[in-house]
This record gives structure tokens, sequence and C-alpha cells, in this order.
């Protein structure tokens, strides 16, 4: 997908923890609130399950699992980010999504060298934005669909 002429690129933003992160807008479909998830055996720790979205079975991840943090109970402002690439969509469970914003591609930064941290090779780069710091999620890597190993029936 290419951008605008003037290189902006639109960004949802939302919180694990107190970090703010990012995934551009053209890889989310819609942002849900939590619904019932159906558990499902035999997948990554960090899958929860399976969500009926629209007569869809999607598949929802836990951010904060996958990212190694401390789980919290859910919310009223807990959200569900439906994104996908390629022909993979999933859900997000993230603390809040809040907020949509036009950033500058020139402004991503690559990612800092950060030793330890488990999200660190989840990420595609950093915007900074006055005294806000965005961390760019690369889906790809987050999704993994190897890892996932939702399997609804299909080869493969």
């Amino acid at each position: 997908m290419t951008e605008t002429l003037t290189d902006d690129m639109k960004l949802i933003v939302f919180q694990l923890k107190e970090k703010e992160y990012a995934i551009p807008v053209h890889q989310v479909n819609s942002i849900e609130k939590v619904l019932h998830i159906t558990r499902v055996p035999g997948v990554a720790p960090y899958v929860k399950g399976v969500i009926n979205l629209r007569g869809v079975v999607t598949p929802i991840i836990d951010l904060r699992r996958r990212f190694d943090l401390e789980e919290e109970p859910y919310t009223d402002s807990t959200r569900v980010i439906i994104a996908g690439f390629d022909d993979l969509e999933v859900g997000l469970i993230v603390d809040t999504a809040n907020d949509v914003i036009d950033v500058n591609v020139n402004s991503i930064e690559p990612q800092p060298d950060v030793v330890g941290v488990k999200e660190a090779e989840y990420i595609s780069g950093v915007v900074k934005l006055d005294r806000r710091l965005l961390i760019l999620l690369d889906l790809k890597k987050v999704l993994n669909p190897h890892e996932l190993k939702v399997n609804y029936g299909n080869e493969g």
C-alpha cells in the first residue's frame, strides 16, 4: 500500500501498561470491546482463544502475554483490535485503544537497541511526538502464523 504524497501515515495508538504502541491504520479492521472468548486447546500460551465476530472465527492474542508483561483483569477500557495482513486476521487484546494520529514516515526512527526486552523483537521503529514515544509494532512478527497454530480444519 502506497502512502500519500505527503508521506503521512495514519496510526492507531494503544496502551499496554504505561507504554504507547502503534500499528498502521490500514492493518486495522475494527476496534471492539472484549467479547466471549472460546478457549482452544494446544495453542501458544498468548493465544487466549477465538471469538465469533460477525460470523468470522477470529483468533485472539493477549499482547501482554505475548510481550511477557504481567496480565491484568480486563476493564471497561480493555479493547480488542481486529488487525490483519495477507490472509490472516486476529484480535489483539490491549489495555486501551484511544487515538488515531498522523505521523510523517520520515519521523519514524529505527528501533533502539534494547537488551533483554521481549517486545524488542516485534518493534519496527519508534515515533517521537512532543513528549510521547510511540512504539511501532511489526504485525508480521507479532502474529507469526507458524507460532499461532490455530487451525480451523483448513490445511496448513
